[in-house]
């Protein structure tokens, strides 16, 4: 049964090459790593809830919000059959609310911060752009892409990075939280020019300042979809 239905649109994504050990301490038990061609992955992503539904409901001020989040990607071995998902290691929005029901239910990690976006059709350029106040501070990850979507490939890195349809949590010890997101598969654009200006020190921790010296291994802009969220349950 779903917990969740909106529509995810206009998905910016930097990916980075990391060394695994440094998510060793964020992975969920029963699931490891899933790794691209042999290498591991962080991905920014800043995208746009829309039309947001609560069990059916829409609930007032929180319908259309951005979310900004940094994850990783883990595959579960589920009696022979593998399921490929994503862990958050912080998601931000700029809902209060959203932020204790998602901690709260789904065992995330999520962080409520002042936000804003901005989407303009130039003419052929799409420029989108998200940003997020973390102490006094303005973050920002910023796309200009060709204004008009296309297939991804098959096996491509996009479909790597944009195909993992399970969510994953650590809520403590041992357990560990699963729950199925449906959508159809995306269309991307080609990318033209991006700016990333993100201390992830600050708004990460310590862990992933790092990140700060390094140049995203790639960049997507992904047109999105309707989404469903489905209910958890443990593993």
């Amino acid at each position: 049964m779903d917990f969740l239905t909106a529509q995810w649109k206009k998905l910016a994504i930097a990916n980075f090459e990391v060394d695994p050990g440094v998510l060793a301490p964020f992975i969920p038990a029963k699931t490891e790593l899933d790794l691209w061609n042999g290498s591991c992955y962080v991905s920014l992503v800043g995208f746009m809830f829309l039309n947001t539904r609560l069990k059916g409901f829409r609930i007032p001020f929180h319908v259309n919000f951005e979310e900004v989040n940094l994850r990783f990607y883990v595959k579960y071995n589920d009696n022979g059959n593998w399921k490929r998902g994503v862990v958050f290691i912080k998601e931000i929005v700029p809902k209060p609310a959203i932020t204790l029901v998602a901690n709260l239910i789904y065992k995330e990690r999520y962080e409520t911060m002042k936000m804003a976006h901005s989407w303009k059709k130039i003419e052929n350029d799409l420029q989108v752009e998200y940003r997020w106040k973390c102490k006094n501070k303005w973050q920002k990850l910023s796309i200009v892409a060709d204004h008009t979507p296309r297939e991804m490939a098959a096996g491509s890195e996009a479909e790597f990075i944009t195909e993992h349809y399970w969510g994953y949590s650590k809520p403590a010890g041992d357990k560990t939280v699963e729950y199925e997101v449906h959508h159809p598969r995306w269309k991307i654009f080609d990318i033209k020019s991006f700016e990333l200006d993100v201390d992830f020190g600050l708004v990460y921790g310590n862990t992933f300042s790092f990140l700060n010296q390094q140049t995203p291994k790639s960049v997507m802009l992904a047109e999105g979809s309707e989404i469903e969220v489905m209910d958890k349950k443990l593993l």
